[in-house]
């Protein structure tokens, strides 16, 4: 089964979600499981070289206090799940747009290490995910190649294949991430328990099944 996941490398939430999913995915070895990841800009109109993060969010939100006891509880539910939360290392918002362009064009095999890379870079290390060289360094330690990483950020055909996909995304009415898509039967939105996933890769499983039997 294909499981379809949209999401931005600057959401928590989809950050707990990619590990949840990957749980569910250890959990149910017998599933033959395929995962892309599809691009989602929550700041789509955040400049590209970012903005200094404390900054950016007192003018958008006001008073961060208020974040204080949702970033104890994401803090509490990444440990978990093995995920290290370090908002105060977070100095930048960045531009997610070339991070996704990376992730589009890496193949099957590199794409979720390359997530992986990106999201731990971003809230376990506080790096900037909207650099460039850094992105290429990144991209570099999952197994791209430097020549390929740098090319893939300046292509205009995957800048327009990131904007086709976030299209796609509001034409399925798509409002919030993560969003992960099961063989496109079934759909939920949110970093969901655990038993949330397995009901949508059993449900998946027993229609691939029926239709096996039914050949």
């Amino acid at each position: 089964m294909q499981i379809e996941v949209y999401s931005d490398l600057i959401c928590p939430w989809c950050y707990l979600g990619y590990a949840r999913l990957a749980a569910a995915k250890q959990a149910r070895p017998t599933a033959d499981i395929t995962v892309r990841w599809l691009p989602f800009e929550l700041n789509p109109s955040m400049p590209v070289e970012g903005r200094d993060r404390r900054e950016y969010m007192l003018e958008r939100f006001g008073d961060l206090s208020k974040f204080d006891s949702a970033q104890q509880q994401l803090t509490q539910l990444g440990e978990s799940l093995g995920l290290q939360f370090n908002f105060e290392a977070i100095a930048r918002s960045p531009n997610t747009r070339r991070a996704h362009m990376l992730l589009e064009k890496a193949s099957p095999s590199l794409q979720t290490p390359l997530l992986d890379r990106l999201f731990r870079a971003y809230f376990t290390e506080g790096k900037d995910i909207g650099d460039q060289a850094t992105l290429i360094s990144l991209a570099e330690e999952v197994g791209l190649s430097h020549r390929d990483a740098e090319q893939t950020l300046s292509d205009a055909d995957c800048v327009q294949q990131v904007a086709y996909l976030e299209q796609q995304a509001r034409d399925w009415q798509i409002s919030g991430v993560p969003t992960f898509i099961f063989d496109r039967r079934f759909a939920f939105s949110g970093a969901q328990p655990l038993d949330v996933f397995f009901r949508a890769i059993d449900a998946c499983q027993t229609q691939a099944d029926m239709k096996e039997a039914s050949r």
